[in-house]
C-alpha cells in the first residue's frame, strides 16, 4: 500500500488538471527509476501521477520463473480497474480525468481498460508496449492513443505498427531516435516524458 492507504505511489500536485495511472506487466513497478522519473516530469506538467503495481510481490516472484503472468492481459486489466476505481473513490483525485500510461505488457492492459470504460479514461500513452496483446479490445478504443516507440526497438516498433491500424480512435504513433526498448540512451526518457506529457495535457483540455 502506498501513501494515504493508496494501492499506489500517488502524487498530486496543486491545481492538476488530470491523474494518470501507470500500468506496467512484470519487472517494472512503482519502485522503477524510469517509471518514476517519468511520473516526476508529468507532475511538473501539472499531472497527478498513481504508480502502481499490477502484480503482488508473490506473483513477481513466481512470474521471474514462470513469466506467465505478464502475459495474463485479463489479470492485469482487472488490477488497473480496480486502482482506476480507487482513483474514482478518492477525494483528491476523484473530480480529475482519468488517463494511462502503459508500459509493455500494461500497456495492453490500459487499453484493453479504456475500451470496457470509454466515458472514463481520457487518453491513453504507450512507452515500448505490447498493444497488440490487447487484440479485439483495440477497436473499441475511443481515448486519444499515443504509441511510443524507439526506433532500434524494431520488433515493438512493427507490432505498435500494426496495432496502430487497428485502433479506431485518434491515435499517432511517436518513435524516438536512437532509443531501445528502454530507452536508456541519454535524453530517450526525457523525451519520453515530454511527449506523453503534451498528449495528456492537450486532451484533458478538449
Amino acid at each position: 500500500m502506498g501513501q494515504g492507504g493508496a494501492p499506489g505511489d500517488l502524487a498530486v500536485p496543486d491545481g492538476a488538471t488530470a491523474v494518470v495511472l501507470f500500468a506496467h506487466g512484470s519487472g517494472s513497478g512503482r519502485h522503477s527509476p524510469r517509471n518514476q522519473a517519468v511520473a516526476a516530469a508529468l507532475n511538473q506538467h501539472g499531472l497527478a501521477t498513481m504508480l502502481t503495481d499490477l502484480l503482488t510481490e508473490p506473483e513477481e516472484q513466481a512470474e521471474a520463473h514462470t513469466r506467465h503472468l505478464r502475459f495474463d492481459i485479463d489479470l492485469l486489466t482487472e488490477r488497473l480497474q480496480t486502482a482506476s476505481a480507487w482513483l474514482e473513490r478518492d477525494p483528491s483525485t476523484s473530480h480529475l480525468p482519468l488517463c494511462y500510461f502503459g508500459a509493455s505488457t500494461g500497456a495492453a492492459a490500459a487499453l484493453a481498460a479504456a475500451a470496457t470504460t470509454p466515458e472514463r479514461v481520457r487518453a491513453v500513452v504507450s512507452r515500448g508496449g505490447r498493444p497488440d496483446l490487447a487484440h479485439a479490445a483495440l477497436a473499441s478504443v475511443r481515448a486519444p492513443t499515443l504509441l511510443i516507440v524507439g526506433s532500434l526497438d524494431t520488433t515493438v516498433l512493427a507490432l505498435n505498427r500494426a496495432a496502430l491500424d487497428e485502433l479506431q480512435c485518434e491515435r499517432d504513433m511517436a518513435v524516438v531516435e536512437g532509443a531501445t526498448h528502454l530507452f536508456e540512451e541519454p535524453g530517450a526518457l526525457d523525451e519520453v516524458a515530454r511527449l506523453a506529457g503534451d498528449w495528456f495535457e492537450r486532451h484533458v483540455r478538449t
